[in-house]
């Protein structure tokens, strides 16, 4: 086992026969998109080729993060891992843990958000439990510290949701700070009372003098499971990893 490698630029947090765990900058899709032919899990492969002379990897993500989103990202290095990885997925056995920045202030420092989500092309909405397709989407929120304009806020993902952070905190008038895409679908009842959000022209503008690299404050900064493979761990303890924003 070995924890902390950092090499051409990737960041590898923890790796054994098993397990790779890897920290995923912003503007990479954890999987090749029809946009896009880079990707952390093609960036990973190579890296493990590199590591071990070994050109036949199977190396596959347990859990993906927005292409827009940063932080920790999981993957199987065997069959077993992955089939039993899978499973504590499926039976919510892992730990995933969100520090986003969000704009303006919540009433509530803490508590719990539930919607129904229906997954659009290259959106979440947030809609009624009855409609078609939705699905429910449920996560826990802590408010740990406030700034000038903004919040920090740390998240638990109950259930794992296509946009699901972004999509739920929108829904409230919090967009995650720099989410062009979310803030044009904010409710506008909220943003024409009380709640402050950040200039739009001037994200556009940052955006475009960055040459359109899509970084959004939300990073996927701890996760803790159990070890897929008995030989391997030794103390019976659940692994956790953590990692600090930079935006934090």
């Amino acid at each position: 086992m070995k924890r902390s490698d950092k090499e051409n630029s990737l960041n590898i947090v923890f790796y054994d026969n098993h397990l790779l765990i890897v920290e995923k900058p912003p503007n990479l899709p954890t999987q090749i998109t029809a946009n896009r032919s880079t990707s952390l899990e093609e960036i990973a492969k190579k890296w493990v080729q590199e590591k071990f002379n070994k050109q036949n990897v199977f190396l596959h993500p347990i859990h993906r993060l927005d292409t827009e989103t940063s932080g920790l990202v999981i993957f199987a290095r065997s069959s077993k891992a992955l089939s039993r990885l899978n499973k504590q997925l499926r039976e919510k056995k892992i730990t995933k843990k969100y520090i986003a920045e969000i704009n303006g202030f919540l009433d509530q420092k803490e508590g719990e958000l539930k919607d129904y989500i229906l997954h659009l092309s290259y959106r979440a909405k947030i809609v009624k439990s009855n409609q078609k397709g939705a699905k429910e989407a449920h996560l826990i929120y802590k408010v740990i510290k406030e700034k000038k304009d903004t919040s920090i806020v740390e998240v638990t993902l109950i259930t794992g949701r296509y946009h699901q952070i972004r999509a739920q905190f929108a829904n409230l008038g919090h967009s995650i700070v720099g989410d062009i895409k979310y803030q044009a679908h904010e409710n506008k009842k909220y943003l024409k009372n009380k709640i402050f959000l950040k200039d739009k022209k001037s994200q556009l503008e940052t955006s475009k003098n960055k040459q359109n690299i899509r970084k959004i404050n939300l990073t996927c900064f701890l996760l803790k499971f159990k070890h897929p493979i008995e030989k391997m761990d030794k103390t019976n303890e659940l692994l956790e990893f953590e990692i600090k924003p930079s935006f934090q």
